[in-house]
């Protein structure tokens, strides 16, 4: 950061935030303190999240996530050095709750119910035909986006009101009914050109413009604590401040890149795999190659793609009933002969189930010998999720005409040095990984700028990043990979 940067943040009195950081598969509330050389978290409460198999399809339990986060906000508040002067929600996109008179009617569905996915595209395209879809909303295709979903389900008698996870919890905390604008962006119901509510799109669809809440964008104060939650955790009056909500949003504010040669894979469950634009790249090129337009924090553009992420190794351990991923991908380190290489993007590996028999499946209607033992079996996984990203890495180059000379890879995926290695064996180019905590320092990040701890633009919140986390940096290897 230069010297101008950090005239920005200084004189500013850090504040102590709390994060509620909602994946696919775990949440946490985190207690962060953020000031002009200051950026720590502190897990305050982490709780496991998933799928629940009911009658009618998957769903999620977002009731479950609403305690987790109040028992989460009251060690945070017990813990924090000062008040907190503000909580922000982020969560995965796409998925919502339908309400009426301000009540929840029934769970969320999960995204990965395949029953809905089956129909809603059908639906949606034999109305807005996808080339005109993507002209309009800039999203890749995936069979779950929010739109397919409601197409599915929208004539739920009596719904009144459809609000994004992050939104819900919003609501349940503060009352307030609002869009904020980055999940909205994922929806595929946004105008990509006006950043509105695509009034068109509703009314063809047979969408009630009325039962999609007011935009808001990353650092607007939604509303603060109902008086009952505020006595809860102990914080009366707390302000609860719009951030990136969907979490890719908040990770991306949270990768310590700067310039237009820098790319990042936020990878987590998934990996989001893609550039930080200020312009869409509306091509027919970019709708083939599923290259989606997501909003970012400060008007940004996430141009990304949807890669298969840690899924496939959190779902085989799940398979074989193993919690020890370290061991076996150091194993898998061990590895020297060829290893398959499959489609992580073949759509059998999306829904939960048996990944090892799917793989092996994958690799025998491909006539591929298929891995031999377990470690054989993770090098596969992992060699063949880097083969994506780089590939997805290469495409959003040609794409955009950016050339990328460093890959930034943040998230719990991070952690994975196997995998980091091989993505710069497999790009050629340097990875930095780290931070970790991306997708929650970004919340913190947002929050601390909202409340004038500090300011400046991302360049600056990322460099504040930069300074004080810890990162490693993995250097591509001139040998030949398996």
């Amino acid at each position: 950061m230069g010297e101008v940067g950090a005239q920005r943040l200084r004189g500013h009195t850090p504040v102590s935030v709390a994060a509620i950081d909602l994946g696919a598969s775990s949440g946490r509330v985190m207690l962060g303190e953020v000031g002009a050389d200051r950026l720590r978290l502190t897990a305050a409460a982490r709780f496991a999240n998933g799928p629940v198999r009911r009658d009618d399809g998957l769903h999620w339990d977002v009731s479950a996530l609403h305690r987790h986060a109040i028992d989460g906000l009251r060690s945070a508040a017990a813990a924090a050095p000062s008040a907190l002067a503000s909580v922000g929600i982020d969560s995965w996109a796409v998925d919502y709750g339908l309400l009426r008179d301000g009540r929840l009617l029934d769970e969320p569905f999960h995204y990965r119910d395949e029953e809905r996915g089956a129909v809603g595209p059908g639906l949606v395209h034999a109305v807005v035909p996808p080339e005109e879809l993507y002209a309009r909303n800039g999203l890749q295709f995936l069979p779950f986006n929010t739109v397919y979903q409601l197409a599915a389900d929208h004539a739920h008698p009596g719904a009144d009101r459809l609000l994004l996870v992050p939104d819900l919890l919003a609501h349940w905390l503060t009352g307030a009914e609002v869009a904020e604008r980055t999940n909205a962006s994922t929806t595929g119901l946004l105008d990509l050109r006006t950043g509105a509510w695509d009034d068109d799109v509703l009314s063809r669809l047979g969408i009630s413009r009325s039962l999609l809440a007011d935009l808001v964008e990353p650092g607007t104060t939604i509303g603060t604590l109902l008086p009952e939650v505020g006595e809860a955790v102990g914080a009366p009056g707390l302000p609860v401040v719009a951030v990136g909500s969907h979490d890719t949003a908040s990770a991306v504010v949270g990768v310590p890149m700067a310039g237009d040669e820098a790319a990042y894979v936020s990878l987590g469950t998934w990996g989001l795999v893609g550039l930080e634009l200020t312009e869409p790249v509306l091509t027919e090129e970019a709708r083939a190659a599923n290259f989606t337009h997501e909003g970012g924090v400060d008007g940004t553009i996430r141009f990304l793609t949807n890669v298969m992420g840690t899924w496939l190794l959190s779902e085989t351990l799940r398979t074989w009933g193993r919690d020890d991923l370290g061991a076996l991908l150091a194993a898998a380190a061990d590895v020297t002969g060829e290893v398959p290489l499959f489609d992580v993007q073949d759509p059998r590996f999306v829904p939960p189930g048996d990944m090892p028999a799917r793989i092996a499946a994958w690799c025998a209607e491909h006539d591929v010998a298929p891995p031999v033992d377990a470690a054989s079996l993770v090098r596969s996984v992992v060699e063949s999720l880097a083969v994506a990203y780089a590939d997805a890495l290469a495409t959003a180059a040609s794409l955009t005409g950016r050339t990328v000379r460093q890959v930034h890879v943040v998230g719990g995926g991070s952690q994975n040095a196997l995998l980091c290695q091989a993505l710069a064996d497999r790009t050629g180019l340097p990875v930095v990984a780290g931070p970790v905590e991306a997708t929650a320092l970004g919340n913190v990040l947002v929050q601390g700028r909202a409340a004038g701890a500090i300011s400046g633009g991302l360049d600056d919140l990322r460099a504040l990043i930069a300074r004080t986390q810890d990162l490693r940096r993995h250097e591509p290897r001139e040998v030949s990979v398996p």
